[in-house]
């Protein structure tokens, strides 16, 4: 309680008053709730109070992990560490977080060390498994973080290698911003009698978020743009683009037209990540170019204003780029500029949301009434094998999951393979040039933004 009160935390948001009772009793949870609605707390601060209870005085010196989180991505991994630290500041709590595109080797000296709380990519925590350098045995808590993106980010298999590791006989949360089908679908094969939370309508933006469309020709959105954060005064955007590609050259473009920019996406090193996040956080830098999975766990007080600058392929990514803003009580403004390649992916959205959104048309930018669409560049990047596990020219680059089923079933042999092989891929001829956010091959998804 006296961390939270420095945190000038007075009165529990909804989902923390539903879910906070039920993790304290040992429930395991199924929740929703639109990002900045505190439900990193919601899990957080009741897995703190019980671990606290433990006389680790009394237990072995090298007690084993109590908790693990799983995350998809990087950043969403470091901010749960971080609020499980600044919640547990007055316990005699440990906690760690592990991703990939990180050296291993202190990972492996901080596992040597007590740790009750473990915060994990999936791909890292698989490459420390397999490396035997891990005892997953004391678990007796899960939580699935994000657990929508971990499904559009292909790492069912993963989850299901991950599950036959862990004890039985344990306690389950899963947690994500919307109840899709295929949510449900995974939890009826991790949860047992779950609590179910849900507290706002399906897809549902965040109510304080101000959300405009400017109609605009494709060509002149970045000039567009830099009108709207000069005329504004905005010091402070996040903008979204499509591609890992044109997030560089519009943050590139930006820069030098005199707007402080930076690109933040998977083919970012850690550290060049973390600088343009702490710079964007400090204020010393004006735009945040991001792609949708490195903006997962972007999260920062009193964000005024959200770009997309270009629309997102599926309308479920519109609602959570948008919901970096309006959180914690603070009003945002979500902005898109859409041109006439996007009209789709625009109906996609209003429809998903049940609203059209109000468009306006900014003077000197009125739209060219009889541009034709252009078909939209989808990104698609090899990846890289798991450090460790070259691949041999040729051989194949995995199963890709299947869509639906009860994919996270315990039945599965624990390295997640099945016995069809067929829709096997050939592996990509060249490299990439990075790794994606969790460090490790993940299975190729068919039109990936990314």
């Amino acid at each position: 309680m006296r961390a939270l009160e420095e945190q000038g935390y007075t009165s529990p948001t909804p989902i923390q008053l539903q879910a906070i009772p039920a993790v304290l009793e040992g429930r395991d949870l199924l929740a929703a709730a639109q990002t900045g609605t505190g439900k990193t707390a919601g899990f957080t601060l009741p897995l703190l109070q019980r671990i606290s209870l433990i006389d680790f005085a009394r237990s072995n010196a090298r007690a084993k992990i109590r908790v693990l989180i799983l995350t998809p991505t990087r950043e969403l991994a470091a901010q749960v560490e971080e609020s499980v630290r600044v919640y547990g500041k007055y316990l005699d709590v440990k906690s760690m977080v592990m991703f990939g595109g990180v050296n291993i080797n202190p990972q492996k000296e901080k596992l040597n060390r007590r740790v009750d709380i473990l915060v994990a990519t999936p791909g890292r925590l698989l490459d420390h498994i397999g490396q035997k350098t891990i005892d997953l045995s004391g678990i007796d808590t899960l939580v699935l973080d994000e657990a929508d993106r971990m499904l559009d980010m292909g790492f069912i298999r993963d989850i299901r290698r991950i599950l036959p590791l862990l004890p039985s006989d344990r306690q389950n949360l899963l947690f994500s911003a919307t109840f899709s089908d295929e949510i449900k679908t995974l939890a009826a094969g991790i949860l047992n009698d779950p609590v179910h939370i849900e507290v706002a309508r399906r897809n549902a933006p965040a109510e304080l978020v101000t959300q405009v469309v400017h109609p605009v020709d494709r060509e002149k959105k970045r000039q567009l743009l830099e009108k709207l954060i000069r005329d504004g005064k905005w010091e402070q955007v996040l903008v979204f683009a499509r591609t890992k590609h044109g997030a560089n050259r519009l943050a590139e473009q930006l820069d030098k037209n005199g707007i402080s920019a930076l690109p933040i996406h998977g083919n970012k090193s850690q550290s060049a990540r973390e600088r343009a996040l702490s710079e964007f956080k400090a204020g010393r830098l004006r735009v945040l170019v991001a792609t949708d999975i490195a903006a997962r766990g972007i999260d920062i007080d009193a964000l005024p204003h959200v770009v997309n600058y270009e629309l997102p392929n599926t309308p479920e990514d519109y609602v959570h780029r948008i919901g970096r803003t309006g959180r914690a009580g603070s009003e945002g403004e979500a902005v898109s500029l859409v041109c006439v390649d996007e009209l789709k992916l625009l109906a996609d959205i209003e429809k998903l949301m049940k609203r059209k959104l109000e468009s306006v048309v900014i003077p000197g930018f009125e739209p060219d009434p009889n541009a034709k669409p252009e078909p939209l560049r989808k990104a698609r990047e090899p990846r890289p094998p798991r450090a460790g596990m070259p691949r041999k020219p040729g051989a194949p680059a995995g199963n890709k999951p299947k869509a639906g089923g009860n994919t996270a079933g315990r039945s599965k042999p624990a390295n997640g393979n099945s016995n069809n092989n067929q829709g096997n891929k050939p592996a990509a001829p060249k490299p990439a040039a990075g790794r994606p956010d969790n460090g490790h091959q993940r299975p190729r998804r068919p039109a990936s933004p990314h």
